[in-house]
């Protein structure tokens, strides 16, 4: 009972010094991405594309299916020419998890108005992969059907 009991003690200590470290800041990956969305919001583009390996695999419904390569400058004409359709286009991180050493899923809702000054919400979420420092994968998913 006593082995027990000092085990019980351990496990707790550890598990609440484990807890602690992992909630004592954020990661680099995570500071990458929240990084990764000023730049968005501010409409900068070629330095969120300096965020992304030279080329970057892609899964977006606005791509097409399955899995596109993209480069960097493919990354910057994408983003330019929607923000040209949606000029106050912007993202707002509701929460971003963690998973593993090398992805961060972000959930966010992106909105913006158009030139006909319909506005539009649409609830996202991106799970990245980053290694070595850069964005190798932006896996995104959002409903991409209007409903009518």
């Amino acid at each position: 009972m006593k082995k027990l009991l000092i085990f019980i003690l351990l496990f707790n200590l550890f598990s609440c010094k484990e807890q602690s470290q992992k909630s004592g800041g954020s990661t680099a990956n995570e500071e990458l991405v929240k990084q990764y969305f000023e730049y968005f919001n501010n409409h900068d583009f070629v330095n969120m594309a300096s965020l992304y390996a030279d080329t970057t695999n892609f899964k977006d419904p606005s791509l097409g299916y399955g899995v596109v390569k993209q480069t960097r400058q493919q990354t910057i004409e994408k983003y330019t020419e929607l923000a040209k359709f949606f000029p106050d286009l912007h993202d707002q991180i509701i929460r971003t998890y963690s998973s593993g050493q090398n992805h961060i899923i972000v959930e966010f809702v992106s909105s913006g108005t158009g030139s006909d000054q319909v506005k539009f919400e649409l609830p996202i979420c991106t799970i990245f992969t980053i290694e070595n420092g850069l964005i190798t994968d932006d896996f995104t998913y959002f409903d991409n059907f209007d409903g009518e």
